[in-house]
């Protein structure tokens, strides 16, 4: 008989804490209270769950740019236009994204050819305070900016690779981030502290030898028209990276 192979999630490090724990809750109610935690209401009603193993990118893309409220300018299903991951078709052949997943700038160039502003930042040595002001900023903002963290799973001793999510709380006396896992299916939202999550972003990408980091998303000022049904085929296959 063969045996199944398959995974039904993974158990959360002992030093990252469960979102829905009795103190995964304290910290978000005390962050709430604090007014750390506005970025976390449009974040999590839009949480979305990639759909494809290395999909972190797109599924933490289709979060934000729908907590941006941002039109697509296409259709989705049926009449309705929002953002699916199968709508972020510019910059990466949706094959390779598949195969490869996306580097920290791939993932800046679909925000901003879907309708977004992005500020890209790398974790490099000497940028933790620059991180924690950006941290800060964005939890205090409920219509955005928000935060893309690209870490190191390996370095928060969880398993896998490279990954992206969305950053939506900030419990100041914990120094504790609350992370959105947009891989549902292996690990809930969970919060890690601050200085552990830079460390994690610490780590190259081995697509880059840069270090991996963060990306600080807004609504861009002049958006995108919309484009009629007859014209989207056309639009996705000419679309570029601007």
């Amino acid at each position: 008989m063969e045996t199944d192979r398959s995974l039904y999630r993974r158990p959360l490090p002992a030093d990252l804490i469960d979102f829905s724990s009795p103190h995964g809750r304290r910290l978000l109610a005390e962050a709430i209270a604090l007014g750390t935690a506005e970025s976390f209401f449009p974040l999590v009603a839009q949480l979305h769950t990639q759909s494809e193993p290395a999909w972190c990118g797109l599924g933490t893309l289709v979060t934000v740019l729908n907590a941006l409220e941002i039109d697509p300018g296409r259709a989705w299903r049926g009449p309705w236009r929002w953002f699916g991951e199968e709508l972020l078709d510019c910059c990466k052949a949706m094959e390779l994204a598949r195969a490869e997943g996306l580097t920290l700038s791939e993932v800046a160039c679909l925000a901003r050819c879907n309708g977004a502003e992005a500020e890209v930042h790398h974790a490099e040595p000497g940028t933790l305070a620059q991180f924690r002001a950006d941290l800060e900023a964005s939890c205090r903002a409920p219509t955005g900016h928000f935060l893309v963290a690209g870490y190191s799973r390996g370095a928060l001793n969880q398993t896998g690779g490279g990954h992206y999510s969305p950053l939506a709380a900030w419990h100041p006396g914990e120094d504790r981030v609350l992370i959105l896992d947009v891989a549902r299916f292996k690990y809930p939202p969970h919060w890690a502290t601050v200085e552990s999550l830079w460390r994690a972003m610490e780590h190259p990408d081995p697509a880059t030898s840069l270090p991996r980091g963060w990306i600080g998303l807004s609504r861009a000022q002049t958006m995108p028209p919309a484009i009629d049904a007859e014209a989207e085929a056309l639009a996705a296959r000419l679309r570029v990276c601007p």
